[in-house]
């Protein structure tokens, strides 16, 4: 392989500090690619923890460290081993081939090299909303099981509005089942429903939900959320917590409630939602409000994190050198 093998990435130095550096990268093997990036997303849930310092300990963990885990790019060179051709357009979940720099998960950096099992193809048409794939696949796992054979009650509540719960709501209509009552406090998040509602939780009087799907991140709203449970029935922790959660147990044994952690996406959630997208069933439309050239990152992480109309937020690095 003869491709540069440095890389300009976004760089959290310590919390609340970010810096665009040059990084030297790891030689790539027999099965890796070399991927140059066209879009990578912000994440507003475990990318927040890192930039305010609260992330809890984690495999990986630590400063400096490149994030991102929701990028898109191009094939520039591929081993001998890699079945992919050059120019194939690919969505990489995160990389880990930095010197001086944690790659957690890598995947904001101008170039990558990745193992080419980890990656996955990607249709032209499907241009920068494929930033959402990691995001949907992880909605998609919360339901379906990773394709473990453990399917699980559909949401009938959702809690939250942002892309992740948009995206189990989608998901959700798409099955054919009963649409899902979403809930949002900020109004300029409760509009945007394809197919469902949305509602401040104050004006539902509902109190019999199967499936409440918690999306929100609040690691305070279980005892709320138990108490509109239907007897029997289950709240699926979905989002990322990184405070400690507890709950009132009297009201939890009266309704033999059920609390469940939803875990990381896996292959087969991904391939299954690209699957759905291919087939017209799910759509991403709507979805990336914001947009920022990557010499502009440390705005685009402020807004990202600060701004509630903000959604998604992508970095273009078709500019970087």
């Amino acid at each position: 392989m003869d491709a540069d093998l440095s890389t300009l990435a976004v760089v959290i130095e310590r919390p609340e500090h970010l810096r665009l550096s040059r990084l030297a990268l790891q030689a790539p093997g027999p099965a890796d690619l070399v991927v140059d990036m066209q879009w990578s997303g912000i994440s507003t849930g475990t990318e927040r923890l890192f930039w305010t310092g609260k992330m809890p300990p984690f495999p990986g963990m630590g400063y400096p460290l490149v994030p991102g885990y929701e990028s898109v790019g191009r094939v520039v060179e591929a081993g001998r081993q890699a079945d992919y051709k050059i120019g194939e357009r690919v969505f990489v979940p995160g990389a880990n081939c930095y010197e001086g720099a944690r790659g957690l998960f890598g995947g904001s950096a101008s170039r990558v090299v990745v193992p080419a099992a980890r990656v996955f193809p990607l249709p032209e048409s499907l241009g920068e909303e494929a930033v959402l794939l990691a995001l949907a696949a992880t909605a998609y796992h919360s339901v379906a099981g990773g394709g473990r054979g453990l399917p699980h009650d559909p949401p009938d509540l959702i809690v939250g509005h942002g892309v992740l719960g948009r995206l189990l709501a989608r998901l959700a209509v798409a099955a054919g089942g009963a649409a899902p009552t979403v809930w949002e406090t900020q109004a300029i998040r409760q509009g945007g429903a394809q197919g469902y509602q949305v509602v401040h939780p104050d004006e539902d009087p509902r109190r019999d939900y199967k499936a409440i799907y918690d999306v929100s991140g609040d690691p305070k709203l279980l005892d709320t959320l138990i108490s509109r449970l239907a007897p029997g029935g289950e709240v699926v922790l979905a989002g990322f917590y990184h405070e400690p959660l507890s709950f009132q147990f009297p009201p939890a044994f009266m309704k033999e409630a059920r609390i469940r952690a939803a875990a990381e996406w896996q292959r087969p959630d991904m391939l299954a939602v690209q699957a759905l997208l291919a087939s017209g069933r799910l759509c991403l439309d709507g979805l990336v409000t914001h947009r920022e050239r990557v010499d502009h990152a440390e705005n685009a992480y402020r807004t990202a994190f600060g701004d509630p109309a903000c959604l998604k937020m992508i970095l273009d690095w078709s500019a970087a050198a």
